[in-house]
């Protein structure tokens, strides 16, 4: 698949020549790092933050023919994770499809990244077994879903650490109302006005989401009972 500018991508330390920095990028080629796209502020030593051979994660600025220029300062922290946690989901499709495949891994895994990314395809295929089948054939399918299906998926966790005070001498009765859980979210007590909220899904955007509307939901009504909120 071409890729596109603004996307996140993995990408391993080739050579570091002066002030720039060139990568393999997995599955598309070679790209280059200049310095002010390694990190903010003044870099006194390139190899503190890349080392040839080494896995990084970049966005894709500019795509201009063969030049593709990339940044490694731009990659939040969410988009790291969620990439590298793609990385490993891929690694293990690998293996699934290699243990049906055989010698014809390589091919069916090039067919499938003509189209789309391999996770996502794999993923998509659970629920639409007819896209795998007309790669792979119906009884390699089967076999190959049978053993997707049975893995157990790592859970993606998002905690969030809150303060809730308040001076009305209801205050422990409307903490109660307002930290209400839900069944995708596990509140602890840590201190005195300290709270922490989890979130758990197999996906971390949806993870995130999910966290970040829970949010808004306690601070919408930690206003409407004159509570003092804050999300650390």
């Amino acid at each position: 698949m071409e890729l596109e500018e603004g996307e996140i991508v993995l990408c391993t330390v080739d050579k570091i020549d002066k002030t720039t920095v060139f990568v393999n990028i997995e599955d598309n080629g070679q790209g280059s790092i200049i310095l002010s796209e390694i990190a903010p502020g003044r870099i006194r030593n390139l190899r503190d933050y890349v080392v040839p051979k080494k896995k990084i994660v970049c966005k894709v600025l500019r795509i201009r023919g063969s030049n593709i220029e990339l940044s490694l300062r731009r990659v939040s922290q969410k988009e790291k994770k969620e990439l590298l946690e793609k990385y490993k989901f891929e690694k293990s499709y690998t293996s699934v499809l290699k243990s049906v495949m055989g010698e014809e891994t390589e091919e069916t895994i090039k067919k499938i990244t003509q189209q789309e990314k391999l996770y996502d395809f794999l993923k998509d295929a659970r629920e639409n077994p007819k896209k795998l089948e007309e790669i792979t054939g119906k009884a390699n399918a089967e076999k190959i879903l049978s053993i997707l299906n049975k893995e157990k998926q790592k859970k993606a966790v998002l905690k969030k650490e809150i303060f809730l005070t308040t001076k009305n001498p209801d205050g422990i009765e409307l903490i109660k109302k307002i930290l209400k859980e839900t069944p995708e979210t596990k509140i602890s007590y840590i201190s005195a006005g300290n709270y922490s909220i989890k979130v758990e899904d197999n996906e971390i955007k949806i993870a995130d989401n999910k966290l970040r509307e829970f949010l808004k939901e306690i601070e919408k009504n930690a206003k409407k009972m004159n509570f003092e909120f804050e999300a650390k």
